[in-house]
């Protein structure tokens, strides 16, 4: 499964773009704003915004963008203490359940997501890779080589490591709500690529929303349930332990 985990971490990395790649420019909006914020420049909302994102112990982000011609969806709560809990999934083909909690990493795939993510396989090794494990939850040490990948993006550290030293060059736009918070949209351009950010109003001012229209990573990431503890239990029942099998 190792080719939708580095497409989850690509999801994040649309966010972190849309703040750190952007080419200089000039405040388009009124030299003193008034509204939320007043007086203060797209920039200096956006470097507010990336500063209390990053600082936030939890959070949760769901999306949909393109990665390397393949689509993909995410839901997910992650810390920074590396637990995380949520959903996956690949060109809408199935999902995937996943926990890390501790060094242990748990994934239930669904039979649609089995079979989409077995190009090359016999259809009797994928009618027995399904029978075996469709459904059924999964373990493997979040330290090993199938699972590295996803488990670093469930570190809150790794995912907003480029929320750093931001020096962004937003303009201010109209005042909208996302999911019932209210919120500033700012815009931002990098060439012909163009984001639109959008910032709470209210509390802290976090970054609730990016949407991409780049060319490259085009998509929609939200953030959301921030210093909110992460669900991240063991699931109940019998679960089947790929490390034994050589999973």
């Amino acid at each position: 499964m190792r080719r939708t985990a580095l497409a989850a971490l690509c999801l994040a990395a649309t966010a972190a773009a849309s703040l750190t790649g952007c080419l200089p420019g000039e405040e388009k909006a009124d030299s003193k704003p008034k509204g939320p914020f007043a007086g203060q420049t797209g920039g200096e909302i956006a470097d507010q915004a990336v500063k209390a994102t990053s600082n936030a112990s939890s959070l949760r982000m769901k999306g949909d963008i393109k990665d390397d011609g393949s689509r993909v969806g995410l839901d997910m709560a992650l810390d920074r203490k590396g637990e995380c809990a949520g959903t996956m999934s690949a060109n809408g083909q199935g999902k995937a359940d996943l926990v890390k909690t501790g060094d242990t990493l748990y994934m239930k795939y669904d039979e649609k997501f089995l079979r989409a993510q077995s190009d090359g396989a016999s259809k009797e090794e994928t009618d027995g890779v399904v029978a075996m494990l469709a459904g059924k939850w999964t373990k493997m040490s979040a330290t090993g080589s199938d699972a590295k990948d996803i488990a670093s993006f469930c570190d809150l550290d790794t995912v907003l490591a480029d929320f750093q030293d931001v020096n962004s060059d937003a303009t201010r736009g109209k005042t909208t709500t996302v999911d019932g918070t209210p919120a500033i949209v700012l815009h931002e351009k990098d060439g012909k690529d163009s984001y639109t950010l959008y910032v709470a109003t209210e509390g802290k001012p976090y970054l609730l929303k990016v949407v991409s229209k780049s060319a490259k990573d085009p998509g929609t990431v939200t953030f959301g349930d921030f210093e909110t503890p992460v669900p991240a239990e063991k699931p109940a029942g019998k679960v089947i332990d790929l490390n034994e099998m050589g999973g």
